[in-house]
C-alpha cells in the first residue's frame, strides 16, 4: 500500500447504513452487463441481468442460507435480516420468498466501493456473520470492469467456546427464458431449463442453461453459481412437483447436516390440481467448514451470467414494446469476450487475486481522498450509474446509453447529447468509452450540413432521430471532444472527427445565429425538452465554450485562420450577450414577450444559466464571460434557487423531493415575471444540475455553498426514501447525475493536458495536507501535498494503475 493510502482516512470516508434504510440497494455487475442488487437486509433483489431494467424483480428461491451445529444445538437460517414494513400482498408472501424461515435480527452495511460489506447479527447467537460482495472495478480497464458477475465472500467468526460446524448454501432459480410472472408469482419461461453440476480445479457449482431455446433468442443465456471452498456439496436440481415440494425437500435436507444430497426422487402420489405443477428448476451449492473457538473461516461464492442477445433501443419506456418483430438483435460486448457463464466463472476465479488487488487499490485510493465523505459518496453514486442498465456496449465494443432506466424499460434512448453533456465520471474513468460516443455523434449522427441528431438512433434503429437539433447538446459535444483529447492525447481520435467538428460548429453559427453577431437568438431546442427563443445564457455560454475549445483544437490541427475566426466570434458575441442579458445579479433571458411562446423563463434566475462556463472550467478553457459577472451570477443562483426546505415551495410538476427536504430548483422568479407557462421543469430538482452548480460554486471559491448543496443531496439519498446509489430524474441511475465527478476535479484543482504530458493540482481545501484520487487516459492513482514546517509545500503524484503509467 502506498504511504498515501491512509487507513484512517479510508475509515473516515466509509459510509454506513442499516436494514432500517429500506431503500438501500448495492448494485453488483459490470459496465454494460446488467445487475443484481443486494438490499439493506442482505437480500438479493432487482434481478436486472436480462438486457433491460427490472427494478423490484425478485427471482424466487434465490438466496443464501446458513446451517450451524454448536454443541447440541442445530440452527438453520436465511442469511438476511428479518423483513419489516408493510405486508399486504393479496396472496401473502409467495413461497419463493421463503419469508417463513428464520432470519437474523439486524444488518449493518459499510461501503468502500466497489466493496460492500454486510454484517448480520442475531441476539444470543454465537456466530458473527459478514458478507463482502463486489464486482471488479479498475479505472481505464473497461473489460475487467465489465465482468458479468460478482463474488460473495461470507466470513463467519465463532465466538463460542466450542467448535462450530458451519455450512453456507447458495441457491439459484434457473430463470433462463424468463418472460413474465403469472398471477401466482410463478415464472413463465420459454425453452426447457436445465441445471448441470460443474467442477474443475478448486471449484464446484451449477451451470444453468436451457434446452429447446434458440441460442439467438433474446431470452437465452446461461448463469453459474459456484464455490471455491474445499468441502462443497451440490444439489443440481431441487425435487420437482406441485406446490412447494422442492423447497420442503431442500430445507429438510440442508438443516439435517448442512450438506446437500442429489437424491431428490419421490414415489409419493401427486395432486390432481394440475395448475400447481409448473416445473421449478432450482439448484443449490453448499460449502461446509469446522470453525474452532475464536477463529474465522471464509465461505466464497461466485455468481456469473451471460445473456448475449439484446435488442437495440428496446424496451423503451416511451414507446410500444409489444412488437419486436422488426427489431435487429445485437450481441453484448461481454458475450464476445466470454462465451458463456462458465467461461466468465473461469476468468473471474482464475484472475481473482489480480482483480481483487487492483479493485482494492482503487477503493483505497478513492477513500483516501481528503474530501468530505459526502463528496466520496456522490462519486460512488456516479460510478454506479455507469454500471447500471443505463449503459451498454454492443459486440464491437461501441458504447451506448439511455438517459436512465424505468422500472422495466429504458428511459429516453440514444446517448442523448444534451443529457450526457453533464456527465463527467465516464470520461475520467474510461475515456475510450466516451470517445466511442463522440465518434458515433460526429461520424454517424451528423449530416452533411453539420446538424447533429441528439439521439443516436441510426445504427441500432436503422433511422435518424427526426427532430430539431439540440443547441446545447450539439455545442456541448464539441467541448467534450476537446475534453476527451485533453484526457487521452489521442491524436488519431481528434483527426478522425475533426472535419465533422468544424462542420458542426459552423452549422451552429449559421443555424442559431442568423445575423452573425456571435449571439444565438433563433429557436433553440434544449435539455428541458422545449425550445428557447430570443437570447439566453445557457446556450450562448455553451457556444463560447465550444468556440474556445474549437479554436484550441484548430491551432493544434494547423488551421490558424479558423482558430482566429472562432475566437473573434466568441469575443464579439460574449461581450454583446453580457450587455444584453446581465441584470446586475445574473444573466436572464431576453425575449420581447415572455408569454408569446410557451415555456420560456424571461426574468427568471436559471440554475443552468452558466453551464457552458462550468464545462469550460472543468476542461481548462478559462473564463468565457466576465469573471466578476460569472461569480456574482453563481452566487445569485445559490441565493435564489437553493431551498433548505421545500415546505413552502409550490410546484405542479414532477417531484423528486418531499416538502421536509431541501434542494436546488431549476429556476426562480424572486422579483416576479414568472411566465404564464414557464419551461416545463422549472420547479423541479435534478441532482445533475445541483451537482453542476455545486462544481461551479467551487470554481468561483464558494465552497461552503457548494457543500451545502452536496450535503442536501446526500440527505435526500440516505437510504431511507431513496437508495444512495440510484439518483433519479427521468429514470433510475440517471446519466446527468454523473456530473458529480466534477466535484473531485474542481476541489482538487485538477488540470489535465495529456497531449503535452502535463497534469497539475491546486487543491481548494485542506491545502496543508491533501490527498486525492486522480485519473486520465494514461494512468490513475493518488496526488498528495503537504506543507512543511518552513511553509514550503511538497507534492507527489503516485500512479497506481493504467495502460501507460508514468511518473508525472
Amino acid at each position: 500500500m502506498s504511504k498515501y493510502l491512509n487507513k484512517e482516512q479510508i475509515e473516515k470516508n466509509t459510509k454506513r447504513y442499516t436494514n432500517k434504510e429500506q431503500a438501500f440497494r448495492a448494485l453488483l455487475g459490470g459496465i454494460g452487463t446488467g445487475n443484481i442488487s443486494i438490499d439493506g437486509s442482505a437480500r438479493l433483489c432487482d434481478f436486472e441481468i436480462h438486457n433491460h431494467p427490472d427494478k423490484k424483480l425478485k427471482i424466487p428461491y434465490t438466496f443464501f442460507s446458513l446451517w450451524s451445529h454448536i454443541g447440541d444445538e442445530i440452527k438453520a437460517m436465511v442469511l438476511e435480516a428479518a423483513p419489516e414494513g408493510i405486508s399486504d400482498k393479496a396472496l401473502g408472501h409467495p413461497t419463493g420468498e421463503l419469508i417463513g424461515l428464520p432470519r437474523f435480527d439486524r444488518c449493518s452495511i459499510s461501503t468502500q466501493y466497489p466493496f460492500y460489506q454486510f454484517s448480520l447479527e442475531r441476539d444470543g447467537y454465537p456466530l458473527k456473520v459478514s458478507l463482502t460482495a463486489y464486482t471488479p472495478f479498475i479505472p481505464l480497464n473497461s473489460q475487467d470492469s465489465g465482468i458479468p458477475g460478482f463474488q460473495m465472500k461470507y466470513q463467519v467468526e465463532n465466538t463460542a467456546k466450542q467448535p462450530a460446524e458451519v455450512s453456507i448454501c447458495g441457491t439459484m432459480y434457473n430463470d433462463i427464458g424468463f418472460t413474465a410472472y403469472d398471477g401466482f408469482d410463478k415464472l413463465l419461461q420459454k425453452g426447457k431449463p436445465v441445471n448441470t453440476e460443474k467442477a474443475w480445479a478448486g471449484l464446484k457449482g451449477i451451470l444453468f442453461d436451457s434446452e429447446e431455446l434458440a441460442r439467438e433468442d433474446p431470452t437465452y443465456g446461461t448463469m453459474m453459481l459456484a464455490s471455491v471452498n474445499q468441502n462443497v456439496t451440490v444439489k443440481p436440481q431441487w425435487q420437482l412437483g406441485g406446490w412447494w415440494d422442492g423447497a420442503e425437500e431442500f430445507w429438510q435436507d440442508f438443516r439435517t447436516d448442512g450438506e446437500l444430497s442429489t437424491d431428490v426422487e419421490t414415489t409419493a402420489a401427486g395432486s390432481n390440481i394440475q395448475a400447481t405443477d409448473i416445473p421449478r428448476l432450482v439448484g443449490s451449492v453448499a460449502a461446509k467448514e469446522i470453525i474452532p473457538p475464536g477463529e474465522t473461516k471464509d465461505f466464497v461464492f461466485y455468481f456469473t451470467w451471460n445473456f448475449p442477445n439484446r435488442y437495440g433501443w428496446w424496451p423503451d419506456g416511451h414507446a410500444d414494446v409489444s412488437d419486436t418483430s422488426h427489431m435487429k438483435i445485437w450481441k453484448n460486448y461481454y458475450s464476445t469476450v466470454w462465451k458463456d457463464a462458465a467461461d466468465v466463472m473461469h476468468y473471474l476465479t482464475v484472475q481473482e487475486k489480480r482483480l481483487y488487488r487492483e479493485s482494492r487499490m482503487f477503493a483505497d485510493a478513492l477513500y483516501s481522498t481528503t474530501l468530505d465523505e459526502d463528496i466520496i459518496e456522490s462519486l460512488v453514486s456516479a460510478i454506479t450509474a455507469l454500471r447500471s442498465n443505463t449503459c451498454f456496449r454492443i459486440g464491437d465494443g461501441r458504447f451506448f446509453a439511455w438517459e436512465g432506466c424505468f422500472d422495466h424499460a429504458g428511459s429516453c434512448a440514444g446517448t442523448c447529447t444534451h443529457v450526457w453533456n453533464y456527465a463527467q465520471a465516464l470520461a475520467f474513468l474510461f475515456p475510450e468509452l466516451e470517445i466511442s460516443a463522440r465518434e458515433t455523434e460526429f461520424l454517424e449522427e451528423t449530416d452533411k450540413e453539420g446538424s447533429m441528431a441528439f439521439r443516436a438512433k441510426r445504427l441500432l434503429d436503422g433511422r435518424k432521430w427526426d427532430m430539431l437539433p439540440a443547441t446545447d447538446g450539439q455545442l456541448g459535444a464539441i467541448v467534450r471532444v476537446y475534453r476527451e483529447w485533453m484526457l487521452t492525447g489521442n491524436d488519431n481520435f481528434l483527426r478522425k472527427v475533426w472535419e465533422k467538428v468544424v462542420l458542426v460548429l459552423e452549422f451552429s453559427l449559421k443555424y442559431w445565429d442568423k445575423d452573425g453577431d456571435g449571439v444565438l437568438d433563433s429557436q433553440q431546442h434544449n435539455t428541458y425538452d422545449i425550445e428557447f427563443y430570443g437570447i439566453n445564457s445557457l446556450t450562448n455560454s455553451m457556444l463560447y465554450a465550444a468556440l474556445e475549445a474549437g479554436a484550441r483544437m484548430a491551432d493544434y490541427m494547423g488551421e490558424k485562420k479558423l482558430a482566429r475566426k472562432w475566437r473573434k466570434t466568441a469575443q464579439k458575441g460574449n461581450s454583446k450577450m453580457d450587455d444584453e442579458l446581465w441584470n446586475g445579479e445574473y444573466y436572464q433571458q431576453k425575449i420581447k414577450d415572455v408569454d408569446f411562446y410557451k415555456y420560456q423563463y424571461g426574468a427568471g434566475c436559471l440554475s443552468d444559466q452558466l453551464f457552458g462556463q462550468e464545462l469550460a472550467h472543468i476542461c481548462g478553457l478559462g473564463y468565457i464571460l466576465p469573471k466578476e459577472h460569472v461569480k456574482k451570477a453563481v452566487e445569485s443562483i445559490f441565493r435564489y434557487n437553493f431551498r433548505e426546505s421545500l415546505r413552502d415551495h409550490e410546484s405542479v410538476q414532477r417531484a423528486y423531493a418531499y416538502q421536509d427536504e431541501g434542494g436546488l430548483i431549476l429556476c426562480s422568479w424572486h422579483n416576479g415575471g414568472r411566465p404564464k407557462q414557464p419551461f416545463v421543469y422549472s420547479d423541479e430538482i435534478w441532482t445533475g444540475i445541483e451537482y453542476q452548480v455545486a462544481v461551479h460554486l467551487i470554481y468561483e471559491g464558494l465552497i461552503p455553498e457548494a457543500m451545502k448543496i452536496v450535503k442536501t443531496i446526500r440527505k435526500r439519498y440516505d437510504g431511507k426514501r431513496r437508495s444512495p446509489y440510484d439518483e433519479l430524474e427521468c429514470g433510475h441511475h440517471y446519466a446527468r447525475s454523473m456530473a458529480a465527478w466534477g466535484l473531485l476535479v474542481a476541489l482538487s484543482g485538477y488540470k489535465f493536458d495529456i497531449p503535452n504530458q502535463k497534469i497539475s493540482f491546486a487543491p481548494k481545501v485542506n491545502e496543508d495536507n491533501f490527498t486525492c484520487f486522480y485519473s486520465n487516459g494514461e494512468s490513475w492513482g493518488v496526488y498528495h501535498q503537504e506543507r512543511q514546517d518552513a511553509g514550503e509545500i511538497i507534492s507527489e503524484i503516485v500512479p497506481l494503475g493504467g495502460p501507460n503509467i508514468r511518473f508525472w
